[in-house]
């Protein structure tokens, strides 16, 4: 019997190599596609209307956001709203305040999160607690709030609550966290929906327990380690966000949460961002006022959190944003005198506990 050239034999290989590399690559731009199409829907549900928005009996505050070129710093206020025991229509303060600003030149993130009792200046309605700004004018006027206490221009926020939050944490398949201590706590609103029952250590939390982690205040240091643990918290799901499979599971992971999410980012500034964050690492966090920055006071029988100065304030966050943590620390050089001195060069801001 004549054999097969050994050249067909290989030709015919190569052809079934070829054919199944093109339909692998057209499965590929399948997916890309369906892929871009539900991650730019989900997106283009976060802008709400006004018909639909939880904000929609405030008239227009008249405050406009400064815009964002693409190329200069951007921050966003991320804003956590407590919505129980509320009647419809109502708007409840902000449960958790915190600004993610990220440099688009140097790709550092930084986490600032904000004292909920901080007693500032609101704009039209005198002074408060800066959590109350949104009750009396929208995330607009939180947005115009921060960026007066901190000196830095908000562009954008995006508003959530605990179901939010837990949706996105679900949704993700949990994100794992060391748990530094037992936390208990028993809250009898809502049926004792939100308990909080965590035990020490590291451990990966669904939604319901991430929600109980980031929440809980009933220390000695009350708000001040619940803002730690937030950050903390929020650094382990940026990470987490990075990774490739989530990355993969974005529109997932949008449609889950776009029920509960306010913002004023637009979907082509979410797309930007969205590449930005990939790209950016987190170079530092910090509570703000940090201690040595807050002054207790008393309003009307109740304990606040004054500024001691407004201008070191600012000063002290323009500085918090030129560091960067994940640098390693200059090391120690003798000093005149003997003793070791370290260089001031490169040195970091450590943040307040």
């Amino acid at each position: 019997m004549e054999k097969r050239p050994k050249k067909a034999k290989l030709s015919k290989t190569w052809k079934w190599i070829l054919t199944i590399v093109l339909i692998l690559l057209g499965i590929g731009v399948a997916y890309a596609g369906y892929w871009i199409y539900g991650v730019y829907n989900a997106t283009s549900d976060f802008n709400k209307p006004k018909e639909e928005s939880r904000f929609s009996q405030f008239e227009d505050t008249g405050l406009e956001a400064p815009k964002w070129e693409g190329t200069e710093r951007v921050n966003i206020l991320l804003l956590g709203g407590d919505a129980r025991g509320m009647d419809e229509g109502q708007i409840p303060r902000s449960d958790s305040m915190l600004v993610l600003s990220i440099d688009p030149t140097t790709k550092r993130a930084h986490l600032l999160s904000i004292l909920r009792d901080t007693y500032v200046k609101i704009e039209g309605h005198g002074r408060g607690r800066i959590n109350t700004a949104i009750t009396l004018g929208k995330p607009e006027l939180a947005m115009k709030t921060v960026s007066d206490l901190l000196g830095l221009d908000i562009q954008y926020y995006v508003y959530t609550d605990f179901e939010g939050f837990k949706s996105l944490i679900d949704t993700m398949g949990g994100i794992t966290i060391d748990v530094e201590k037992d936390m208990r706590y028993t809250d009898n609103a809502d049926g004792n929906r939100y308990d909080i029952d965590l035990k020490k250590g590291v451990q990966l939390l669904d939604g319901d327990k991430a929600l109980q982690y980031v929440r809980f205040r009933h220390d000695a240091m009350s708000d001040f380690t619940r803002t730690e643990r937030q950050r903390k918290f929020l650094q382990a799901l940026a990470k987490e966000l990075q990774s490739g499979w989530n990355i993969l599971k974005m529109k997932e992971i949008l449609e889950s949460v776009s029920p509960y999410i306010e913002t004023n980012l637009t979907t082509t500034d979410m797309l930007k961002l969205g590449q930005l964050g990939v790209d950016s690492h987190v170079a530092g966090t910090a509570q703000v006022p940090p201690m040595d920055m807050i002054a207790d006071e008393e309003v009307g029988g109740a304990s606040v959190l004054g500024v001691r100065n407004e201008d070191q304030l600012k000063a002290y966050v323009d500085t918090l944003l030129e560091s960067d943590d994940t640098l390693a620390s200059p090391e120690a050089s003798p000093g005149a005198d003997g003793a070791e001195a370290s260089s001031s060069a490169g040195a970091t801001v450590t943040p307040s506990p």
